[in-house]
């Protein structure tokens, strides 16, 4: 478990995480609403070099970003069918693209080489972070 005590290096942890992604890499993140999910991925996408504004893509489910790999910020919480989840074509774009998905609950199932960040609220308003670490990422997580 990594503690993080506010947004601050919540933003710091996913801008290391930044250093570590490479094309075809998915990272799927868990958490209730207000869990710091967002927040990991604008320091994820700070530490690919965006300096915009960086909101979670609820409304239009997919934010393409890009940055050196090219990142897809998915937000499936709005999908309701898993028909819809066909027409985002996430595998496709894992050909060349980093995936960070909020709400992966709403896949059916996740790829085996998928990196599992799971964020908790602690009732300091800390953050608990846990990882379920693939083989695919020996070495690549907890990033330095």
């Amino acid at each position: 478990m990594i503690l993080l005590p506010d947004a601050e290096a919540t933003e710091r942890l996913g801008h290391a995480l930044a250093a570590q992604l490479r094309a075809g890499d998915a990272v799927a993140l868990f958490g209730t609403l207000g869990a710091g999910k967002t927040t990991l991925a604008r320091g994820v996408l700070r530490g690919l070099g965006f300096a915009g504004d960086v909101a979670s893509p609820t409304f239009p489910i997919v934010q393409v970003y890009d940055t050196v790999p090219p990142l897809w910020h998915v937000d499936l919480y709005r999908i309701e069918h898993e028909e819809e989840l066909a027409e985002l074509g996430l595998d496709d774009a894992r050909i060349d693209a980093v995936l960070l998905i909020e709400w992966p609950e709403r896949l059916p199932r996740l790829w085996d080489d998928c990196l599992r960040l799971s964020l908790a609220i602690r009732p300091d308003g800390a953050r608990a972070l846990t990882a379920e670490v693939p083989p695919a990422w020996g070495g690549r997580w907890p990033p330095p």
